[in-house]
């Protein structure tokens, strides 16, 4: 453990870096840069685990622009990383360190020009962030890049890209990378990392993790607890805790966490319809207008941003002062997530949780999970049972005006897109689960015109 770390110049790191680093106000390295530069420096593969606003981005971006200015050349540096914001928010610290050496990166993620992005690929930039799926697309259809002298393999948020879901696309690109490089794997919550980056790694492994608040997942400045809700009452009690927090505090930015893009869209429509300016962020939007939502809440000009679990890992938003968890996650990880975009790098913030009695268990998990009893949010009962009405109505009048759009359209083609990326035919297996409809339904039927018979013989 590194402890007499004063400032970026005690981790030998250049004075060009240092100099980046002062000008974006970073004066002391935290104890995941503090504790990953040097050995990172040193040749050894790393796993870095610490909790979210920790500064786990710049400690694997200073060491491999430092090593990318003593021999540069693209494709130096790959950052894999499950979401497409966060892929352009690592990008973009990339940018602002390495300016001082006309860095060259490039944004490989879904929803975006694939041929612009094989045109940059082919200029070989210095640093690719990109996200599984769609770099897999460009390795498989085009060989006009290569990946076999890259010197760094960087897993952002590793548990989740470890987790199974991107097992076909990571397998794709380990095949494009050489066998020597240095492999980092950072996360807030890293399970069997460890496991997982020794079968992939041919050098020494250094692990790090945090052992602050003895096992707390959560940081001491973060405010966390519950409101009890009816289940049918969720949404109108989700306003009356917005409209306390606005009462005390006007500018505040607050993130809202929900399960669906569906949910997500309803409730930007009703949020907005009440009063309350919003933006929305979840998977079936375009991606530049995901940006554009993001860049309007980080900048300020809309203060309420509702999201799904693409804006549950890594985004750094300094503003965000409340994150409301609309529905509770299953995975008591993915809570830790959500409330890690407020009270981040030392500054407060509070979490609350609507819990319905359904979620209770859940609720229980997590609380064991983080080591820490989430208290009650006192909402005046009296108040939700005057909004309930109308916000029940608004919703409604929400869904009508979601089903006269191409919402559900784009989410059949999505569908579509994903059958083909695992090799099965979407027109087949559409058939069959017709197939598997009718089958249900014909017992149905019969069992209908019995009631239908035995009524009128009687």
């Amino acid at each position: 453990m590194i402890d007499k770390v004063n400032s970026f110049v005690d981790l030998k790191l250049n004075s060009w870096i240092v100099k980046q680093c002062n000008s974006i106000g970073l004066k002391k390295p935290t104890p995941i840069q503090a504790n990953c530069i040097p050995r990172i420096l040193a040749g050894e593969d790393c796993i870095g685990c610490a909790k979210t606003g920790s500064g786990k981005t710049l400690a694997f971006a200073l060491p491999i622009l430092q090593k990318l200015c003593e021999d540069p050349y693209g494709i130096f540096a790959l950052i894999l990383t499950p979401t497409r914001e966060l892929a352009f928010q690592i990008a973009d610290q990339f940018s602002v360190i390495g300016q001082a050496i006309n860095l060259k990166k490039s944004v490989i993620v879904g929803g975006m020009d694939m041929m612009i992005q094989g045109k940059e690929l082919a200029r070989h930039p210095h640093i690719v962030v990109a996200t599984p799926g769609r770099l897999a697309d460009h390795l498989e259809s085009c060989d006009t890049f290569t990946l076999k002298r890259i010197k760094f393999l960087v897993l952002d948020e590793a548990d989740r890209l470890l987790s199974g879901q991107f097992d076909e696309q990571i397998k794709t690109i380990f095949q494009a990378l050489p066998k020597q490089k240095q492999s980092l794997l950072f996360s807030a919550t890293i399970t069997d990392a460890l496991d997982q980056v020794q079968k992939v790694s041919s050098n020494k492994v250094y692990m790090w993790e945090s052992k602050e608040e003895s096992g707390v997942a959560t940081v001491d400045q973060l405010e966390q607890h519950y409101v009890l809700s009816p289940k049918e009452a969720r949404d109108a009690y989700l306003v009356e805790v917005i409209r306390m927090f606005r009462s005390n505090n006007e500018n505040g930015s607050i993130m809202i966490f929900t399960d669906t893009c569906k949910n997500c869209q309803l409730l930007c429509m009703t949020l907005n319809e009440v009063g309350f300016t919003n933006v929305a962020l979840h998977a079936m939007i375009k991606q530049r207008e995901r940006l554009s939502a993001l860049s309007k809440f980080k900048s300020n000009h809309v203060r309420i941003l509702i999201a799904t679990e693409v804006a549950a890992r890594g985004l750094d938003i300094p503003t965000v002062e409340l994150v409301i968890n609309h529905t509770v996650p299953n995975i008591p990880k993915e809570y830790i997530h959500r409330v890690g975009r407020t009270a981040r790098a030392g500054r407060g913030g509070m979490a609350i949780t609507i819990v319905t009695p359904n979620d209770i268990k859940l609720i229980h998990a997590i609380e064991e999970t983080i080591g820490t009893k989430l208290t009650e949010y006192k909402i005046d009962d009296k108040e939700v049972v005057t909004i309930f009405t109308q916000i029940s109505v608004t919703k409604r009048e929400a869904e009508i005006k979601l089903d006269e759009t191409d919402f559900y359209e784009k989410k059949l083609i999505n569908k579509r897109k994903k059958l083909i990326l695992e090799g099965k035919d979407p027109d087949e297996e559409e058939e069959k689960l017709m197939k598997k409809i009718q089958k249900h339904r014909k017992p149905m039927k019969k069992a209908k015109l019995n009631n239908i018979e035995s009524s009128s013989s009687s």
